[in-house]
C-alpha cells in the first residue's frame, strides 16, 4: 500500500489534502502541531501524530517507524504581512522545518516530495504570474518558501529527490481557521460578522486577488504524485478571476444575510494585485473544477454557520514593533478609533 505522510493535516488545505488521498487509497500519516490546525479537521482513516516539522527527532521516528512512499507538505504558518514582524518564528517553522523533511525524504528515498509554496514567492507587478519569472519575493514569508522551493532543485540534482511544487493562492473553503486574524481574508470578514464587528480592510479595499476554493485545489495537490509528468515540475494552481476586497466583503455579507459595514485602516505593505496562469497546470492536470466565486462563498458560509465564530487571538511573541499595524497590536474589543 502506498504510505502518504501529509504535514499541517489537521489544518485547512492539508486537512482536505488528506482526505484525497484517502480517497486514492493511501495510507494517510498526518503530523501537525495543532498551532493553527484542529482535530476535528481530520479525515476518519488518518493516523495522526501531534507534533512540529520542526522537531527533527520525532519526524526521524517517523521515517523509522513507517516507509513513506509520498511527503505531502503543508506545514507552515502562512501570514504574508506579519511574517514582517515575526521573522525568526517564520524562517524556523518555515524554512527549517522544512529541511529537516527534505533531509529525512532523501535519506528514506522517498518517491516524491510535494511541497505547497505560494504565489508570494513573485512579488510585485509581475502579471499574470507564470512559473517562468524569476521570483522576486517581499516578505519573509514569500523568501522562505523560494528558499524551500531552491532547496529542493538542489537535493533533485544531487541526490535523484523527486518533487512537485505547487504555487497556491488566496486558498479558501471549509475547515479554515477563521479566528486567525492575520491571513485568509474570506475567514477573517466571516468571523467578524458572527462576532457582530464591522469588516476591517487594510487600504481601500481595490486590491485584487484571485481566490481559489478548497475543492478544486486539494485533489489535484494529492493526484498530482500519480502524474509523472509532473513530477520536478513548478506549476501554479487556483481561481482565474480576480476580485476585489471589497467586492468579497459584499458577497460575504450577502451570504450571513446582512449590509456590510466596514472599517479601514492604513493600508499596509502588500502586493496591490495578484493572478496566475494556469496554463500549465491544465496542460497535466487536464481542465480542473473552478467553483464560482459566490458559489464557493455560500458553500463556506454555511459551514461557517454551522462551526460558530472562534475568538480571535493576538500572536503575544511579536520580535519586532516597529510599524506593526494597530489592529494586530491589540485584542479586537480594546482598538480604539
Amino acid at each position: 500500500m502506498i504510505t502518504s505522510l501529509v504535514t499541517g493535516g489537521a489544518g485547512f488545505i492539508g486537512s482536505h489534502v488528506a482526505r484525497s488521498c484517502l480517497e486514492l487509497g493511501h495510507k494517510v500519516i498526518v503530523i501537525d502541531d495543532l498551532s493553527g490546525g484542529f482535530e476535528d479537521n481530520l479525515p476518519p482513516g488518518v493516523l495522526f501524530i501531534k507534533g512540529s516539522v520542526y522537531d527533527n527527532e520525532l519526524l526521524k521516528q517517523i521515517f523509522e517507524t513507517y516507509t513513506i512512499n509520498f511527503v505531502y507538505h503543508l506545514a507552515a504558518y502562512a501570514a504574508e504581512g506579519l511574517s514582517h514582524f515575526i521573522r525568526r518564528f517564520n524562517y524556523d517553522n518555515n524554512l527549517i522545518g522544512s529541511v529537516n523533511l527534505i533531509n529525512l525524504a532523501v535519506l528514506h528515498k522517498v518517491d516524491c516530495f510535494v511541497f505547497t509554496s505560494s504565489i508570494a514567492v513573485y512579488g510585485a507587478g509581475q502579471l499574470p504570474m507564470t512559473e517562468n519569472m524569476v521570483p522576486e519575493p517581499e516578505d519573509p514569508y514569500g523568501i522562505a518558501k523560494y528558499s524551500v522551493e531552491l532547496d529542493l532543485m538542489a537535493a533533485r540534482r544531487l541526490f535523484g529527490l523527486n518533487y512537485i511544487i505547487f504555487r497556491p493562492h488566496n486558498v479558501y473553503g471549509e475547515n479554515q481557521n477563521i479566528g486567525d486574524r492575520y491571513r485568509n481574508v474570506i475567514g477573517i470578514f466571516m468571523n467578524e460578522i458572527m462576532n457582530g464587528r464591522e469588516l476591517t480592510i487594510f487600504g481601500d479595499g481595490e486590491q485584487t486577488r484571485a481566490f481559489s476554493y478548497i475543492s478544486d485545489v486539494a485533489p489535484v495537490i494529492a493526484r498530482s504524485v500519480h502524474v509523472r509528468e509532473a513530477y520536478n515540475e513548478i506549476i501554479n494552481i487556483g481561481g482565474d478571476n480576480a476580485y476585489s476586497v471589497n467586492y468579497i466583503a459584499r458577497l460575504i455579507a450577502d451570504a450571513f444575510g446582512v449590509v456590510a459595514s466596514i472599517k479601514y485602516y492604513e493600508a499596509r505593505k502588500e502586493v496591490l494585485h495578484a493572478f496566475c496562469d494556469h496554463t500549465k497546470a491544465r496542460n497535466y492536470f487536464g481542465e480542473v473544477t473552478h467553483t464560482h466565486i459566490e458559489e464557493g462563498i455560500k458553500k463556506m458560509a454555511a459551514w461557517a454557520k454551522l462551526k460558530g465564530a472562534r475568538s480571535s487571538t493576538v500572536y503575544d511573541n511579536i520580535e519586532i514593533e516597529e510599524n506593526l499595524p494597530v489592529i494586530w497590536r491589540k485584542p479586537v474589543n480594546e482598538i480604539k478609533d
